[in-house]
């Protein structure tokens, strides 16, 4: 059984010449579908359509959005993962041949299924061949978009979520893109500068940039308008305090 896991960048435009010739070596790929009409998983049987591929749809397992107890984050999409282990193994044991997954962006960010089909590997009752094919990431069309170098000379970049954004900064950091964002909370960076940009890639892309404090509420209408456009958001941003 082989596997292939495929970086699709942003949507068909973005599918670099490797990855289709990986889908076009891919006997099926299997997506989920995470509720009913959702649009991620039309882009992805768009591309595989493209290519002359079958799509196999495997309802994605509930996740519980708001855990608690000692576990809590951490341990909630760990279960859900394993659900999906058991899923995607499923159709793996029925299904021979090469089967592909199409992971948006690149699957070395914030992407689990590298590790979803290397536990799949390692529990032996499927036996499982896979590689990674890389993809234009959200991170690298930010930069683009926005005409700016992710770091200053010599400095790092800290990469990280939402959820601990406050984190990052409590720690020192000064240089951070920020990734999986629920909402864009900023308390107390209102004099740092951000490059943020919602659904790039797609044609109902925003791009927004300035000082914090005065572009929070352009930033707000803008995931406005992509939500009641595309029906959902993926954004991403960088922000960087001030020199001196």
């Amino acid at each position: 059984m082989r596997v292939r896991i495929i970086g699709i960048g942003m949507g068909p435009h973005q599918v670099t010449p490797e990855a289709a010739d990986a889908l076009r070596d891919a006997d099926y790929v299997i997506a989920a579908e995470k509720r009913d009409g959702d649009a991620l998983l039309a882009i992805r049987r768009e591309i595989a359509d493209a290519y002359g591929v079958p799509v196999v749809v495997v309802p994605d397992p509930a996740r519980d959005r708001e855990p608690t107890g000692d576990g809590g984050y951490v341990g909630a999409v760990a279960g859900w993962h394993a659900a999906r282990v058991a899923a995607y193994e499923a159709v793996l044991a029925e299904r021979p041949g090469t089967a592909a997954f199409l992971v948006w962006g690149d699957p070395a960010f914030y992407d689990s299924t590298i590790r979803i089909v290397e536990a799949i590997a390692e529990r032996g009752s499927v036996e499982v061949e896979y590689d990674v094919v890389p993809g234009i990431s959200a991170l690298q069309l930010l930069a683009a978009r926005h005409r700016i170098v992710l770091h200053d000379i010599g400095q790092p970049l800290h990469v990280t979520t939402g959820r601990l954004l406050a984190d990052a900064v409590s720690a020192g950091q000064t240089n951070i893109a920020v990734m999986l964002n629920r909402s864009v909370e900023l308390d107390g960076l209102e004099d740092w500068t951000i490059w943020w940009g919602g659904n790039l890639g797609r044609p109902e892309e925003e791009l927004v940039a300035g000082r914090v404090g005065d572009v929070l509420e352009e930033i707000a209408m803008a995931r406005e308008r992509i939500r009641g456009a595309a029906g959902w958001v993926l954004d991403i941003f960088v922000v960087r305090r001030a020199a001196g």
